[in-house]
């Protein structure tokens, strides 16, 4: 077979070890997905464009390698804008490739064509287009680097369909095949040579020769001062407090040393995005609950890999005598509305494990300070408890989730889309090992789901993926379960189901006192992912909720995916929790 512009990106991607394709098929890319399942990639077809980039983000954070997807001209391109824009908000090297007019018809009303360059060059981390086939291993080169340096991030390579497909086909289309005489009038044979030698400057290359250069990962070094400052200053702290953001956890080849290295630093812990689960379900170091409280009363905090935005207050959460310390990879987020005493740009994983070989072992007082931080710990457990055991028209929802963080097991990946249950969620459920908790980061998106369970299922195909909808988030994405079905991806997928958007009606009915917007209908989610291929169950009574989820990982187990539809009850669980 002829060989094209589409199987030397396929062979950029073999060479690079990436190992899935996520894409909404289109002409402008069919050669680029024919070429990758040629040569052994996996081409994961999902049922939005948005689902597939959230997929590539899924794949980027638990495996470390960039996420691929790629979708068709115009349209496709523009499904993608949320989906980029909520990996370029979480850090996640992404490499999006886009199908586009050909390079000949460009601004002249070709199907699809519009400035995708200049629409996408606020959300990525950086675009790039494909001017000649020649230029492709270049491009691809410049794209991943971009991606995967410094702030990673994601990164759109436009693909005009003239660099995609064989130049036998394209010397067909413009009407230049080789040895053919010009023919027509002077203008036609004028546009004839044109298109002739745009054809010529285009296929300038040997694909067979095309040389693709190998990846070299990017060096953390750490300077040797800034850890002697801030093991100095750990070591003279009575009272620290170390919060983890995504951007701590970006190499998953390092995660054991790291946290070994956060225990032998022994300050209390707060885990934030993708660094959740990291110290694994009760290690004594993490906490959970009241860490407003325990960043008012720290002498020092050290903010690793998230900047003071509005998870932090904009910084008012961190008490105003606190020393604070951050460590970030970005500039801009390391002294984002309030500046450290210490600002150090540097990966913050590396940073940590190499300060704990220079800090000292903590003393009583270090050890007196977690102690009573654990004890509000079990304080704000009881109070939970307390909740989940409270009457509800429907199952209550923190009992419900009590039970699932009971039943799962080691090796459980959870993946959270949605408002008020999935808040509730993350205050129950507790991630069993690092990187096994995906949720969208600070641009908090619906829609996630989906895209990010297919992601996960296949990045840990022996895990058990549980997928936690809100109702609402759920209609961004059900139709991905047709999606689970064809590829064989046995996903378990909750919706608590109280027919409304309850994280925003709390604040709207009892500001405004109107409801307009937030009611929906108790709807049959189960009944519709059973139409998509999937197994449903509909669960309604607190006594039935053993018996469903061993029903629902028995069929998973199988190999099917699986929707429960928990119908759920009101609580003031999460009463004023409002996020501006």
């Amino acid at each position: 077979m002829e060989k094209h512009g589409g199987d030397t990106i396929a062979r950029f991607l073999e060479e690079r070890c990436i190992p899935f394709v996520f894409t909404l098929c289109g002409g402008h890319i069919s050669p680029l997905l024919t070429a990758a399942r040629r040569r052994g990639l996996r081409v994961v077809d999902m049922r939005h464009e948005a689902s597939a980039v959230f997929a590539a983000d899924a794949v980027a954070r638990l495996t470390g390698l960039p996420g691929v997807a790629a979708v068709t001209a115009g349209p496709g391109v523009t499904n993608t804008v949320t989906a980029l824009k909520n990996a370029a908000l979480a850090q996640s090297p992404v490499v999006l490739f886009g199908g586009a007019a050909a390079t000949v018809l460009k601004g002249r009303g070709a199907l699809q064509d519009i400035d995708q360059l200049s629409l996408l060059g606020s959300v990525v981390k950086q675009a790039f287009t494909i001017k000649h086939a020649g230029d492709i291993p270049g491009v691809l080169q410049e794209a991943f680097d971009a991606a995967t340096t410094g702030v990673p991030g994601p990164v759109f390579v436009e693909c005009p369909i003239d660099t995609l497909y064989p130049e036998s086909l394209v010397r067909q289309w413009c009407g230049t095949r080789t040895g053919t005489a010009q023919t027509g009038g002077f203008r036609q044979r004028m546009l004839q040579f044109y298109l002739s030698r745009h054809v010529d400057r285009m296929f300038a290359c040997s694909f067979e020769e095309m040389p693709v250069h190998p990846w070299a990962p990017e060096s953390t070094r750490v300077a040797a001062d800034h850890l002697a400052a801030v093991a100095e200053h750990l070591d003279r702290s009575r009272c620290p407090v170390v919060i983890m953001g995504s951007q701590a956890v970006l190499d998953p080849a390092r995660l054991t040393e790291l946290v070994q290295s956060l225990e032998h630093i022994g300050a209390p812990l707060y885990l934030t995005g993708m660094a959740r689960g990291l110290m694994g379900p009760d290690h004594p170091l993490q906490m959970r609950h009241h860490r407003k409280k325990a960043l008012q009363e720290a002498d020092t905090v050290v903010l690793a890999g998230m900047p003071c935005d509005f998870r932090l207050g904009y910084g008012l959460a961190i008490g105003s005598k606190t020393t604070l310390i951050g460590i970030n990879r970005s500039q801009r987020d390391l002294t984002l509305n309030r500046t450290p005493q210490l600002a150090i740009r540097a990966d913050p994983g590396a940073f940590l494990v190499e300060l704990a070989g220079h800090t000292a072992t903590p003393g009583p007082e270090r050890q007196a300070w977690v102690a009573a931080l654990r004890e509000r710990e079990t304080t704000r457990e009881r109070e939970i408890d307390a909740q989940a055991k409270e009457a509800t028209t429907g199952i209550n929802p923190l009992d419900f989730l009590q039970n699932l963080d009971r039943f799962l097991d080691d090796r459980a990946v959870l993946v959270a889309d949605g408002g008020d249950f999935v808040a509730s969620a993350a205050y129950t459920l507790k991630p069993r090992s690092p990187l096994s908790w995906l949720d969208p980061g600070a641009f908090g998106t619906l829609g996630v789901g989906a895209g990010f369970a297919a992601g996960a299922q296949l990045s840990r195909p022996q895990a058990e993926v549980w997928l936690l909808y809100g109702d609402g988030s759920a209609g961004f994405s059900l139709m991905e379960f047709d999606t689970f079905a064809r590829h064989g991806l046995p996903v378990i997928a909750v919706v608590g189901n109280d027919a409304g958007w309850s994280q925003i009606a709390r604040d709207q009915v009892a500001y405004l006192e109107d409801d307009v917007a937030t009611v929906l209908a108790p709807t049959d989610y189960h009944a519709v992912a059973e139409g998509l291929g999937a197994r449903g169950f509909k669960l309604e009574r607190q006594e039935d909720i053993p018996a469903v989820l061993a029903a629902a990982r028995e069929t998973a187990a199988s190999g099917r995916p699986v929707l429960i539809n928990v119908i759920i009850g009101k609580t003031d669980f999460r009463k004023g929790a409002i996020s501006i």
